[in-house]
């Protein structure tokens, strides 16, 4: 099963089944991905709050969430759409990556604030989500709020890169294979292997992400350049600083690919049989 028709999309299913997955993925998996955010601190995991108040910073994420996966399938789907049908089936693991490349580029715009407050939340947990906002904006103006969004980016597009042809590619095999279009729950699994293999190999640039959005105003993290960052942390901790918090990144990414790709092709399924254009 392709993600949507490729000549003729419909993205206002679309947009509501990647809003709908995004959403379910994020508030289902939040405490792995607050462990996480912890491991990676600069500051050490107890110090960062260990395992008290495990779901610190999920206000930020109840919000934005869902229209960070619309607009990444939407930009996704329609460039998908736009380019394969003047590229040889040859070139279509490049489309995927260069649709996918572009969906994180958009997304990032709606996700990093989010993802910003959430992470100081978690790391800071003693504050609500609405009162880390008000520091940032009241500290470092609306400009904090993008904090990392090029680290952010750096990472997405190369985790885009090796998980979306990878998650097309076990779908085309499978499909090949059975000799009928795959399942959600095949869907599922395909992209819980992909989503495994992307994250174990971009670890090292989640975890310079993380510190650059969680470093104090006028540090050398805070600038976002993430060759410094990733400089430090192999200085201080060697290769597993780099790779702190890779297992639960692995779990969380592996799992979340599952729930992420079976929502959303279960929810579009759902509203095809529907047969109401929106």
């Amino acid at each position: 099963m392709e993600v949507a028709n490729s000549t003729n999309p419909n993205f206002g299913y679309i947009l509501m089944s990647g809003a709908m997955a995004g959403l379910c993925v994020d508030l289902t998996l939040f405490p792995l991905d607050t462990i996480k955010t912890r491991l990676q601190s600069s500051q050490g995991f107890w110090k960062a709050g260990g395992l008290r108040n495990i779901y610190s910073g999920i206000g930020s994420v109840a919000v934005g969430s869902s229209p960070g996966s619309a607009v990444f399938f939407c930009t996704y789907e329609m460039i998908k759409s736009v380019c394969s049908t003047s590229v040889s089936q040859n070139y279509q693991s490049l489309i995927h990556m260069f649709a996918a490349s572009c969906g994180e580029v958009a997304s990032c715009i709606v996700r990093v604030p989010t993802e910003v407050i959430k992470q100081r939340t978690q790391a800071n947990s003693k504050f609500s989500s609405f009162k880390i906002l008000q520091i940032t904006i009241k500290t470092e103006g609306f400009r904090g709020l993008y904090r990392g969004y090029f680290s952010t980016v750096f990472r997405e597009i190369p985790f885009s890169f090796i998980q979306f042809p990878i998650w097309e590619q076990f779908k085309y095999i499978w499909q090949t294979k059975q000799g009928s279009s795959v399942k959600p729950w095949q869907s599922s699994l395909c992209g819980a292997m992909a989503g495994a293999i992307a994250a174990g190999i971009t670890t090292p640039l989640d975890v310079a992400k993380t510190r650059i959005m969680l470093a104090k105003k006028g540090t050398v993290a805070a600038s976002g350049n993430i060759i410094p960052v990733m400089k430090d942390i192999w200085l201080e901790k060697g290769l597993s600083g780099l790779f702190s918090g890779v297992c639960p990144r692995i779990l969380w990414i592996s799992m979340g690919g599952a729930i992420f790709f079976g929502i959303y092709e279960k929810t579009k399924d759902i509203l095809l049989t529907v047969q109401k254009p929106l």
